[in-house]
């Protein structure tokens, strides 16, 4: 990277976390395109049902211990 896009990364680099943070999404998000309502909506509707479901079922899940114990052990079989 050189001429203007390190001077902006450089720039950017001194910004107080959150403002990097917002800056970063501004630039990925850029690349992904138009969004598709479609897929907006279905995604709404899905973390409405979710939330519905934690908020109905607050000891309905698993411990996120015992999940990540389960992954890890998945991924070393996998090495």
């Amino acid at each position: 990277m050189k001429g203007p896009a390190r001077r902006l990364l450089d720039d950017a680099l001194h910004l107080p976390e959150d403002e990097r943070a917002d800056l970063a999404y501004e630039i990925i998000a850029s690349l992904d395109g138009e969004s598709d309502a479609d897929v907006e909506k279905a995604w709404a509707e899905e973390i409405e049902r979710r939330a519905r479901f934690a908020l109905a079922n607050p000891n309905g899940g698993e411990d996120s211990e015992v999940v990540m114990a389960r992954v890890r052990d998945r991924l070393h079989k996998n090495d």
